[in-house]
């Protein structure tokens, strides 16, 4: 499936030049997620051909991953951002606008379940003065031991996009991304000729507006594919448990074995390993103050979940 619409999903038939709209029936769940879109961009499934000439989706392939975020207007679902893809690429900004470093640990608790490689891309970095190097270099001494890859680019004066262009060749990735950090213009780097509606920071607000409605796919001219999505304001994870927090944060689960008690939440317990990591400095201060701070929205969210099914 090449892009989501709404109520209709443009898919991609073998041999055939022009996109099929399709749309799709029936009630769909995924496991115990209650789902606003029932099919994601990147799902392989089997259609027939209607008498109006429109196409219905009878069947959803077996999915290798999949990428779901709470939905931002329906609270009790979840919305799903593609599936079936390679690595994830998260285009950040350490200015105009700022940085947001916990919003990097929220995005990758969507990608962690499934292991898909992330990549942090920094975009905009014409701009970066020595504070920014700084910042740079500070992300990098935080995620690379981890495993993540945190890349500088530029779209306009083309810093980093040959290495982004070799990590992204043969693969599908799926690239997200507040708005105003230049995805869309990232992307235009990337393809040339596409030309994504893109638009400046927002003077009263010093944020950036929506330039993509719908998560759609695009074919690499270099080989691979990558799946654009609308830019994401907050993530939250009403849909979540405290274990899964505990255990999607890489350094924190790779210890946890060692805390005294085995459903240790790594706050308040005694002969809690991740606290002591913390205080040695192996775990890093932001990635745990950031730990605790979804953990407890999680908790709370839950808590008045059960009290509305009171």
């Amino acid at each position: 499936m090449i892009k989501s619409t709404g109520s209709w999903y443009q898919v991609q038939v073998p041999g055939v030049m022009d996109l099929l709209s399709c749309r799709i029936t029936g009630k769909h769940r995924l496991g115990n997620y209650k789902l606003t879109n029932p099919v994601a961009v990147g799902d392989a499934v089997e259609v027939s051909i209607e008498p109006d000439g429109y196409g219905m989706i009878r069947k959803i392939m077996p999915r290798t991953n999949y990428v779901v975020r709470q939905s931002p207007r329906q609270k009790h679902q979840v919305h799903f951002l593609a599936a079936n893809i390679d690595q994830a690429v998260l285009v950040i900004t350490i200015i105009e606008p700022n940085i947001k470093q916990g919003f990097i640990d929220r995005y990758l608790l969507m990608t962690e379940p499934y292991e898909i490689p992330t990549i942090v891309v920094c975009n905009k970095a014409d701009l970066y003065d020595e504070d920014a190097l700084d910042i740079l270099g500070g992300l990098g001494m935080i995620y690379e031991p981890l495993g993540y890859t945190i890349l500088a680019c530029s779209a306009l004066d083309g810093t980093g996009l040959d290495e982004l262009h070799a990590l992204l060749k043969d693969k599908r990735s799926l690239i997200s991304g507040q708005s105003g950090v230049g995805k869309s213009t990232l992307i235009n780097a990337l393809l040339p000729g596409t030309d994504l509606r893109t638009t400046e920071l927002s003077d009263h607000t010093g944020k950036g507006q929506h330039t993509t409605t719908f998560a759609e796919m695009y074919p690499l001219p270099f080989g691979g594919e990558i799946i654009d999505t609308p830019g994401i304001k907050t993530l939250s994870f009403n849909h979540l448990t405290v274990q899964d927090v505990s255990h999607n944060f890489r350094e924190i689960f790779a210890v946890s074995d060692q805390c005294r008690f085995g459903d240790c939440t790594h706050r308040n317990e005694p002969g809690c390993a991740v606290k002591a990591a913390v205080e040695e400095g192996s775990i890093h201060q932001l990635r745990y103050m950031n730990y605790i701070q979804i953990l407890e929205e999680v908790e709370n969210q839950n808590y008045w979940e059960l009290r509305e099914d009171v």
